[in-house]
């Protein structure tokens, strides 16, 4: 191996490097670790069964995997049973030859621009960017047509990391481990950890099979089965590799083997799996989305909050009031699809005198007579049953209590007794002709600036006009496959979403100020790209129920919690332990309020604001903390037993939040925790009379006296129990 470049940044060495096969790779190797990169075995002469076999003789142990992965149309596939399992290191890969390294520094960013280029062919361009004081670093590929003639395009990588693990002279058995993030409705972020071998990812005994797990969605919710989201653990060394990848669309990551290292990519899903070609003419060009790579000595909190920690910078535009972190009241779970404006104004006299600043009208308010939220939605008519006085007297009313109005959206599609499905099919999106329906639901494409004139004066009009400063986007079901279009089904499917993502950036260029919840049957959406064009998201659609806590905990890897908006649906005939519980959870991110408001009796009320006081104390550590998570592993979500603390630390160290939840028996009757600092009492403390909680050096005791239980406690140098 031949070591073309090297660049540290903060705790990472950055290494391009080369062997006689003229391909180039990228490692990325914690700087505490350089001196513990192996000395490889480059052969596997010393593998008996290989040297047994004449022609096996000098076998290449290990080579360098393309830091640009692609795949065009006409070229050959990678052999080793590559096809149908993956599409990288074919033909299109080893044709590209490395013509030259740039390196740009900035005022906050160094740049690095490694060019390959196929003769006469296609230039490749695969820029690294670092970004000062982060510990991460963003990637993307740009694709060029040099030649005369158009080029398909099959597969194009946003990121490709070599060279996985430096750290073992051989082929690391029993050491790799890949670690992903699974995800269904209203059960979102469950961690899934595997080891190479479980996943059949070990070199074989010659070297030449082609191993991948390919995995990823289909379709136009990023966030269904799998989040866009990739790490391979060294667990000898305590090593993380990860990457995020920044897309709302069809996805796929890779862990590939052939030889003794592997290597991790991702990038939009390509023709096997996501139905993608497109084409690229003469002197055009093509650019991939961007993912976000680290490396870390740690678990996978580190390496999760690591990559997590890179949205920070994507907020820099949010809108003033959202750096206060107001709390939401969305009603929803009040009035469940039948806003009235009466209702409304009597939600707002309730609670204008808590911390709560935002009151959204969720579905159902344009819903006319004969029909329901979801099949009215796509004309964005007023309901003159809801709103005689017009929409904008609610909003009106609402800000004259001191609130915020909102208002819910799901722009995205329309539902079938919506004069917009009878009377503009030409506008939706089609597959094989047919306009694409899924369950109720029609979608509109994106693509036609008919569409974007037509929701600008439904939508964007609308919010301008009746005064909104908050819009929850909803958005309830995928496209699938893809479209129709003049180039393949995947390729009107990035289309159609990237010009979704357009409107988004014509909303916030209209209303500046607008705080934006990214929404998608709860949590479907929560990828980088959509978090970056939005104030918040909604973290699922858990609503009320008794896994909250643990859907909550499991997005800190995954989401910054000052963007992951956390549901307390509060029941006149919830105890008080019931009604502390939920509000117990919202600490885990973003505090948003639904349910019986009008009807909870004062005990619940006043207990709700305390919680909403203590909540406005400890902002800056759900904003700026690192997570710890500490209980026994939940083999069921939906039927939960045991407990789960989440402790929430500022950087430094100088306060932390602790959220601790009990569930089904059994429950043990106490806990020792070891936190990670010493000296530390609880400051400030809001729990169930059943739970103890006692801090002192580095331990915290738990001590559970039911299921169901919850404590949230603001732990400091110096303090006093409160409540």
């Amino acid at each position: 191996m031949n070591e073309i470049s090297s660049f540290t940044f903060e705790d990472t060495v950055v290494k391009y490097i080369s062997d006689k096969t003229g391909q180039i790779g990228l490692v990325l190797v914690p700087a505490a670790l350089e001196t513990c990169i192996a000395d490889y075995r480059t052969t596997l002469n010393d593998v008996p069964e290989a040297a047994a076999i004449p022609f096996a003789v000098d076998m290449p142990a290990r080579a360098v995997d393309s830091l640009i992965q692609l795949k065009c149309t006409g070229d050959a596939y990678a052999g080793g049973f590559a096809q149908g399992r993956t599409m990288r290191c074919g033909q299109s890969v080893t044709s590209m030859k490395y013509q030259s390294q740039k390196v740009e520094t900035t005022a906050d960013a160094t740049i690095i621009t490694t060019i390959l280029i196929r003769e006469g062919c296609y230039r490749c361009s695969h820029i690294l960017t670092h970004y000062n004081g982060e510990k991460t670093f963003d990637i993307y590929t740009v694709f060029e047509n040099i030649s005369a003639a158009d080029i398909n395009l099959e597969m194009l990588s946003s990121f490709s990391l070599d060279g996985i693990t430096p750290f073992d002279k051989a082929d690391a058995s029993e050491k790799l481990y890949l670690h992903r993030f699974r995800s269904t409705w209203s059960s979102e972020g469950r961690h899934d950890c595997r080891s190479f071998e479980d996943m059949q990812l070990e070199n074989s005994w010659l070297g030449i099979c082609s191993a991948s797990e390919r995995f990823g969605q289909v379709g136009s919710q990023p966030v269904r089965g799998f989040f866009p989201f990739i790490a391979v653990e060294d667990r000898s060394k305590g090593v993380f590799w990860g990457a995020q990848l920044a897309w709302p669309g069809t996805w796929q990551m890779e862990a590939f083997r052939r030889q003794d290292a592997a290597a991790i990519s991702g990038g939009i899903g390509d023709r096997e799996f996501g139905h993608w070609v497109k084409t690229i003419t003469p002197g055009k060009s093509f650019t991939t989305p961007t993912a976000t790579v680290a490396a870390a000595v740690g678990g996978i909190d580190t390496i999760c909050q690591r990559l997590t920690g890179a949205h920070k910078r994507r907020m820099a535009d949010i809108p003033q009031i959202e750096k206060d972190m107001p709390i939401v009241f969305n009603e929803w779970c009040t009035t469940w699809g039948a806003p009235a404006e009466a209702t409304l104004l009597k939600i707002a006299d309730r609670i204008k005198d808590t911390h709560i600043k935002y009151l959204v009208i969720d579905a159902g308010w344009y819903a006319q007579d004969g029909t329901t939220w979801g099949q009215a939605q796509g004309d964005w008519l007023i309901s003159k049953r809801f709103f005689p006085n017009g929409l904008k007297s609610a909003a009106d009313g609402i800000r004259s209590r001191g609130l915020i109005p909102g208002i819910w959206f799901e722009f995205e599609t329309a539902g079938p007794l919506s004069i917009a499905c009878r009377q503009l099919d030409h506008l939706f999106l089609k597959r094989d002709g047919f306009t694409i329906v899924s369950g109720e639901r029609r979608f509109w494409d994106f693509r036609k600036p008919e569409v974007i004139e037509y929701l600008t004066e439904r939508v964007i009009d609308l919010l301008e006009d009746c005064g909104f400063g908050y819009l929850k986007v909803d958005y309830n079901e995928t496209i699938g496959i893809g479209a129709d279009g003049d180039q393949s089904q995947g390729e009107s499917l990035r289309a159609h979403i990237e010009a979704v993502q357009g409107f988004f950036r014509r909303i916030k260029q209209r209303l500046p100020q607008l705080v934006i919840e990214n929404c998608s049957s709860g949590g479907h959406r929560l990828e980088p790209s959509m978090l970056a064009l939005t104030s918040m998201s909604s973290f699922s659609d858990a609503h009320e129920t008794k896994e909250i806590p643990i859907v909550a905990a499991n997005l800190h890897r995954l989401v910054l919690p000052v963007q992951s908006q956390i549901w307390a649906v509060l029941r006149e005939k919830d105890t008080l332990q019931r009604t502390r519980y939920s509000l117990a959870a919202t600490f885990l991110g973003r505090m948003c309020i639904s349910g019986d408001i009008l009807t909870i009796n004062d005990e619940q009320f006043e207990l709700m604001k305390r919680y909403q006081q203590l909540y406005r104390d400890c902002r800056s550590i759900i904003r700026d903390g690192f997570t710890h998570r500490f209980g026994p592993e939940l083999q069921s979500v939906r039927h939960a037993k045991g407990w789960q603390a989440v402790l929430r630390v500022l950087p430094d160290n100088s306060r932390a939040l602790l959220v601790v939840h009990s569930f089904d028996a059994p429950v043990p009757d106490g806990v020792r925790i070891e936190l990670p600092f010493r000296g530390w009492k609880i400051a400030e403390c809001l729990k169930d009379d059943s739970i103890g909680l006692i801090a002192g050096g580095n331990i915290l005791d738990i001590n559970f006296g039911s299921t169901y239980s919850s404590a949230v406690a603001v732990l400091s140098l110096d303090g006093k129990i409160i409540g």
